[in-house]
């Protein structure tokens, strides 16, 4: 599994991913985008898991941005209910593509700038296939997955802090695989009011 990590404070929120992923022709490791911004609206959208899911869960929300009323309190809330919905669909083409179950898994975070509550705000999503709810967790101060090389570590936004806690998580996470899952360079998305940076961290 790849890496997702948050960090959250009422002034501004970090989102940090790997890029490591599989060219679907070839089979040949490749890179990918595993957090998009809503630029619009001061938001972003990132992932741990299928990056097909993700990629469909970015366009319904990109849509959604789009409407008149449109708010990020609503689509947090409408997220889990879309994942819900589509999830099955997934399951359907895994079985077809002969990708076992107990590897289907998603993580993602939905976060950015409320202007209602005049503070950043999170939610993350998790779902599997083993029949159970979506998991929605309003986010306080972030989230570390996977959390056990971090911890009792401190948190930190600084760039070289973030970047050796992907370094101890992509070593973790290609140990209990016993193969790269994890790797290529770690991104991270920084949002303050008014302004979304994305900048590349570095190699893991």
């Amino acid at each position: 599994m790849s890496i997702l990590n948050v960090l959250l404070t009422p002034q501004k929120l970090l989102v940090a991913v790997d890029t490591l992923a599989e060219d679907a022709m070839t089979g040949k490791p490749s890179s990918g985008a595993k957090l998009l911004l809503i630029p619009q609206h001061n938001l972003v959208l990132a992932c741990r898991g299928s990056a097909q899911f993700f990629l469909r869960i970015y366009e319904l929300s990109l849509q959604a941005s789009f409407r008149a009323d449109f708010t990020m309190e609503q689509l947090m809330a409408e997220c889990g209910l879309v994942i819900e919905k589509l999830w099955p669909e997934y399951i359907v083409a895994a079985d077809r593509a002969g990708i076992p179950r107990d590897v289907l898994h998603t993580e993602l975070v939905l976060g950015g700038w409320s202007p209602k509550n005049g503070r950043m705000m999170a939610t993350a999503y998790a779902k599997s296939a083993i029949g159970r709810p979506v998991i929605v967790q309003a986010l306080q101060g972030g989230l570390a997955s996977p959390g056990e090389p971090l911890r009792g570590k401190p948190d930190s936004f600084e760039p070289e802090a973030v970047l050796a806690a992907g370094r101890l998580q992509a070593d973790h996470e290609n140990r209990e695989n016993g193969r790269v899952v994890a790797g290529g360079r770690l991104l991270a998305a920084t949002l303050r009011r008014n302004q979304s940076l994305i900048a590349d961290l570095g190699p893991l």
